[in-house]
């Protein structure tokens, strides 16, 4: 494997279209980039010969000619994916860019020779997206699912298809997260992913087979190492995904399918609020409410981002009259959860984070977060998976 730099980003001349793609959602060829691509003996897309497919519904086929040397990504699991990969270099945008950007970074200090430059990276979706700004950028692809600019911002489908024709093909999946329902456009054609599903194709996309299976191989382990350790259903406790707000808390379920519980579903935890339904990505509930079911563990959503203190959590929730009787609180297990946009590398953090938050026991005490902070140094005995082994597989020194 070559030693790729994981780190930093490249100018690339962008005096001619590099690529040329087709995608079966879109009508017509798409222009994307060019260098011949090797086989592709695993994984679901394959070489044509001169390139490599990858495939991704609602898109469908999307063919390369080259490995994509400029990506413009949305929400951030997509550039945790490409630094996962050895391509972070290749990454000019990111979704609320210092929070994605400093999160991210939390979890590489642990994992030696890889980071993420995130500074300057501008926001594509603040404001809303912009044509403009796509011809601008000049992506070889677009990590972002069609049907979600069909859904948030003042797009057309005729839109869709004259970015994908002239710059660049899209590629996401952005419903997956919690199978909410795509738009009218793509409703036929869509698929539910999970996270490492969809990596598998993210991988397609830059011809990095071997680092994904690597890296699936530690994922796997993980897993199977957290399923076969946790206690009876009965003994585990009750625990609510919140995050906290103007007096109320957005509410999450832990255990519902799609990747944004990839963190929380494994880990099988009692949902206080399995009983609580709420149309849309999330719910909201009052103190007097989550008082009621009174879970063992709040799980403050973006806990560990520069979004919130979890110290300042816990100050405002023990001076509350109502939140102060919780018993999370008095037994002092709110702690500071991940983030929902989490890539494969986030998501062994993450999976660790919570083993240990909700089952000391069986995994080990979570030290506790210190906001501002990286990731806690847990010793070496304690960790649940290898550090230097997944950076040695990002790294390409496998």
């Amino acid at each position: 494997m070559d030693d790729r730099s994981v780190t930093g980003r490249v100018g690339v001349d962008r005096s001619r279209r590099r690529f040329v793609a087709a995608s079966t959602a879109f009508g017509g060829a798409v222009l994307a980039g060019c260098i011949s691509g090797g086989d592709d003996p695993a994984g679901n897309g394959h070489s044509n010969g001169d390139g490599h497919t990858a495939t991704l519904q609602p898109v469908g086929d999307v063919s390369f000619d080259a490995v994509p040397e400029r990506v413009f990504v949305a929400f951030p699991q997509y550039a945790d994916m490409a630094v996962a990969l050895g391509h972070g270099d290749a990454v000019t945008t990111l979704f609320s860019t210092e929070m994605s950007g400093t999160t991210m970074n939390k979890f590489y200090d642990h994992l030696p020779g890889v980071s993420f430059d995130w500074e300057g990276l501008p926001n594509p979706l603040e404001g809303g997206l912009r044509k403009e700004q796509l011809y601008e950028l000049d992506s070889d692809v677009h990590f972002l699912d069609p049907s979600y600019v069909l859904k948030h911002d003042d797009w057309t489908e005729d839109d869709i298809d004259d970015i994908a024709s002239t710059v660049g093909p899209w590629i996401g999946n952005f419903h997956s997260g919690v199978h909410s329902d795509p738009a009218d456009a793509y409703a036929d054609q869509y698929e539910f992913y999970t996270l490492w599903e969809l990596f598998d194709r993210v991988a397609d996309v830059f011809q990095e087979r071997e680092r994904y299976a690597e890296l699936k191989a530690v994922y796997d382990e993980l897993h199977d190492h957290i399923a076969s350790n946790l206690p009876p259903e009965d003994e585990r406790p009750t625990a609510a995904r919140v995050t906290l707000g103007d007096g109320q808390f957005y509410t999450y379920h832990l255990n519902a399918p799609g990747y944004w519980q990839a963190d929380t579903r494994p880990l099988a935890a009692n949902d206080a609020l399995a009983d609580r339904s709420w149309s849309g990505d999330w719910g909201t509930v009052d103190y007097e409410t989550m008082l009621d079911v009174d879970p063992d563990v709040i799980l403050h959503l973006w806990g560990i981002t520069s979004q919130y203190s979890i110290d300042n959590i816990r100050d405002e929730l023990e001076s509350h009259p109502v939140g102060s009787d919780l018993t999370a609180v008095q037994n002092d297990r709110v702690v500071a959860g991940g983030m929902r946009y989490q890539g494969p590398l986030m998501n062994l953090f993450q999976l660790e984070m919570a083993a240990k938050q909700l089952y000391p026991d069986e995994f080990g005490a979570w030290p506790g977060y210190e906001p501002g902070t990286p990731y806690p140094d847990i010793p070496e005995d304690e960790r649940l998976f290898d550090r230097e082994r997944v950076a040695t597989i990002v790294r390409g020194e496998f």
